[in-house]
């Protein structure tokens, strides 16, 4: 007895000081256990004593539980890719400011800020948007390798496009905004419509979309750059290509406000942006851009670098601020136009693929003008851009997983819209096919 009591007093002497020079340090992250067990097994034996416990939640499910357990926090760290979340979170108080004891990171990548300028969250890692396909399954099906949004809108990529709901995933958000901010508010709607009129599905998360494409499943899939690069370095089949309307911004991580292990906070933080922390990056299973220039000296041959690649530099200005103020405005527009109408707007863009192909070396100008209608249809918003930021709008989107009365009421008026401007769209177009039988 007194044997086992020695033992049960020594296991808890050991744990006191474990706590004492650490202890868990609790992380909130939208980032799979593919990213995060390597810098959890990196972190832990760099720093004995600590512990990174990591709970994974999407993007906005995150943002939501920082926000609901603000009055009893067990957060120390969120950690995800999506600047416009921190930016909710920074102007809900939920962040804490911190200075980082690493030295020599720059202040922008591409024409993006790093680092939050009032020390509330820190860039890691860089992140580019894009598309990426199977290079077998394009090949079988005698497709051209895109390399652009609006190639994608082109018919031979009818039913083999995938991607992530925006509502449902961060960086797919992203991508939605940088589209919206590249080209503008209607013509960007008018992109991601009519290529979303080729998508064989909507995913319901992000990691979704590049698992599709490495199987073969689906051939192209709209996607945050890692997770080809991640997939070229475990050898999957696949290509990927910066569009020209496409930005370079950095992934982050922030210290919760009232954090209960605030100084491990810290640890990890610095950790991260260190040389070890970010050769983790280069890793197979991660392959994400390092926010440190002096790491990509260590990085495989051709793996772009965002401060030496032109590329990077000509990628548009992403308006943080603006993704944040309408965040919630776009995603659930994106879903009531695109992810619960896809069957609709999918019959709609095959009506008039198979219109446009009947008018081709013809001579009819009531066919054309009735699929030009059809793409107007198709196009066609709502509201405009301005409408997007008003309050009229985005007050509706204040419950949280409450949904407010007026918030249903926009979506069953979006869908309706939809429903209805698909419908008429696809009547237009198979009207053009009988005139030119």
């Amino acid at each position: 007895m007194k044997k086992l009591t020695a033992v049960l007093m020594a296991s808890a002497i050991a744990m006191t000081a474990a706590h004492a020079q650490g202890g868990t340090v609790t992380v909130v992250t939208s980032f799979s256990k593919d990213v995060t067990d390597p810098f959890k097994a990196a972190f832990e034996a760099a720093n004995p004593g600590y512990a990174l416990e990591v709970q994974n939640k999407n993007t906005n499910a995150g943002v939501q539980y920082l926000t609901e357990t603000k009055a009893n926090n067990q957060t120390d760290l969120f950690w995800a890719s999506a600047p416009d979340a921190f930016h909710t979170l920074k102007a809900n108080q939920l962040l804490a400011s911190f200075v980082p004891s690493v030295e020599g990171l720059p202040e922008k990548v591409g024409s993006y800020d790093v680092n939050d300028p009032d020390g509330f969250f820190f860039g890691f890692a860089a992140s580019g948007y894009g598309i990426m396909w199977n290079e077998r399954y394009i090949k079988a099906n005698e497709l051209a390798a895109p390399a652009e949004w609006s190639d994608l809108k082109h018919p031979q990529y009818y039913d083999h496009v995938v991607m992530a709901a925006p509502s449902r995933s961060g960086t797919t958000h992203l991508t939605v905004e940088t589209i919206l901010q590249g080209e503008g508010w209607d013509a960007g709607w008018g992109t991601l419509k009519s290529v979303g009129g080729n998508f064989q599905q909507v995913m319901d998360r992000s990691f979704g979309v590049p698992d599709a494409v490495n199987s073969g499943q689906a051939g192209i899939g709209i996607v945050i750059d890692f997770f080809a690069f991640s997939a070229q370095a475990s050898g999957f089949p696949v290509g990927f290509s910066y569009p020209s309307v496409t930005t370079v911004v950095p992934a982050n991580i922030a210290i919760v406000a009232n954090a209960p292990n605030h100084d491990g906070a810290e640890v990890f933080v610095n950790f991260l942006l260190s040389e070890p922390g970010q050769e983790v990056l280069l890793e197979p299973t991660i392959r994400r851009l390092p926010i440190n220039p002096a790491t990509y000296a260590k990085a495989p041959e051709g793996f772009p670098n965002p401060y030496e690649d032109a590329r990077f530099q000509a990628m548009i200005n992403f308006n943080g601020d603006l993704s944040s103020a309408r965040s919630a405005v776009v995603d659930v527009l994106f879903d009531q136009l695109i992810t619960f109408q896809l069957d609709n707007l999918k019959a709609a863009t095959r009506a008039v693929h198979a219109a446009e192909a009947a008018l081709v070396g013809k001579d009819n100008a009531e066919a054309g003008a009735l699929i030009a209608e059809a793409h107007a249809l198709i196009a066609a918003m709502p509201f405009d851009h301005e409408q997007a930021v008003s309050p009229e709008i985005t007050d509706a989107f204040t419950g949280g997983e409450n949904k407010t009365s007026r918030q249903s009421e926009l979506e069953q008026a979006w869908a309706t819209f939809a429903a209805e401007n698909y419908a008429a769209a696809k009547a237009k177009a198979e009207a053009a096919l009988a005139l030119l039988s």
